[in-house]
């Protein structure tokens, strides 16, 4: 599903906010997508975003990851429940 060019923005925005969980919510909401897949797109858009402009997108870290993926974690077992 193409994303409209006002969620594309939020997504980006968030992504150069350094929110990455904030644009994969976002991108699923708007896609209806599951979160592996949600996590795959965020991540690719970012690493193209980091290229395109590398004074707007912050480097990633090891606990951010660690983070997202509790946060990911969290969110499944609440949809489970």
């Amino acid at each position: 599903m193409p994303l409209d060019d006002r969620i594309r923005d939020q997504i980006n925005d968030a992504i150069f906010a350094g929110h990455k969980i904030e644009a994969i919510k976002l991108y699923r909401e708007a896609t209806g997508s599951g979160l592996k897949e949600s996590k795959e797109f965020i991540e690719t858009l970012t690493a193209e975003l980091r290229e395109k402009y590398p004074d707007r997108v912050p480097e990633s870290s090891g606990c951010a990851s660690v983070v997202l993926l509790f946060v990911a974690t969290a969110v499944v077992w609440r949809l489970m429940a």
